[in-house]
């Protein structure tokens, strides 16, 4: 059986893009792997079942970071670095997504 694609829905493009320009002017939030996350996310490129399980894994180990204290979830003005990472891949869409699509996937 052929491998599954996925294509990225329009919310998570769009948490994705801002993640990027958060990033860029506050200098915090994501890792590597996060901003080629971001950009795949906010170009609408194919996500494979390999990136599915990924940004479930990523949004179960980060979902605590909503109750960090450091600066502000949610913010444009003083984002925390969680949220600018949440962003990243893909928001609180790219979670339920992610999720959604996992829950699906045979391991």
């Amino acid at each position: 059986m052929a491998r599954q694609t996925f294509t990225p829905t329009l919310k998570m493009a769009a948490n994705a893009r801002r993640g990027l320009r958060l990033r860029e002017k506050f200098g915090r939030g994501g890792t590597d792997v996060g901003v080629r996350r971001a950009h795949q996310l906010a170009e609408r490129r194919d996500v494979s079942e390999a990136d599915v399980k990924a940004m479930a894994s990523y949004f179960a180990r980060h979902k605590v970071d909503k109750q960090g204290a450091a600066h502000q979830w949610n913010s444009n003005s003083d984002p925390s670095a969680g949220f600018i990472a949440w962003l990243l891949w893909g928001g609180d869409a790219g979670r339920t997504w992610a999720e959604a699509k996992r829950a699906k996937l045979a391991d």
